[in-house]
């Protein structure tokens, strides 16, 4: 699998850029800030705002700003796959995904929660793993309480 990242810029341009093109731009980074020469161009460019979860940037570019989105080898693998999630799905409940320890609750019943909000962690093969709500929306009842044990695909929470 080559090293190539899937870019949209603003929902509309999207562009394949490779691992070995990064390495060749000719950037220089001061203080957050960076300077770019391409094509005998001179760019000035910034992120303003970063989501490493979603991998999207808000990056200024010569007095524009421009909504980034990459997509890595991996997230083009789920996607392909169809593993990645709709806007128009919704999940009402959260199953378990492996066997495992609740080692943390961190919403309460009635609690309005965003997307990608920690709910609980579960420890699995010695690993934490951090459960994130997959959508907006209110926790109708949560299962499960710090200490228990789950089996695979055993409810954990439920939205309303």
């Amino acid at each position: 699998m080559s090293d190539v990242f899937k870019v949209k810029v603003d929902n509309s341009n999207e562009f394949d850029i490779a691992k070995d093109d990064i390495s060749k731009l000719d950037a220089v980074s001061t203080k957050g800030k960076y300077h770019i020469l391409q094509n005998n161009s001179s760019y000035k460019a910034e992120v303003l705002n970063s989501d490493f979860n979603s991998k999207t940037f808000s990056v200024l570019v010569n007095s524009n700003t421009y909504e980034v989105k990459i997509a890595n080898n991996l997230d083009q693998l789920i996607s392909k796959m169809g593993f990645s999630q709709g806007t128009n799905k919704q999940i009402n409940k959260i199953k378990a995904p492996m066997p495992g320890l609740i080692l943390d609750v961190m919403v309460k019943e009635g609690q309005t929660v965003q997307e990608d909000d920690a709910l609980l962690i579960l420890e699995a093969m010695k690993m934490e793993n951090v459960i994130v709500s997959q959508r907006e929306g209110t926790i109708k009842t949560i299962s499960v309480k710090k200490g228990d044990a789950v089996d695979k695909n055993n409810l954990l929470i439920e939205f309303e």
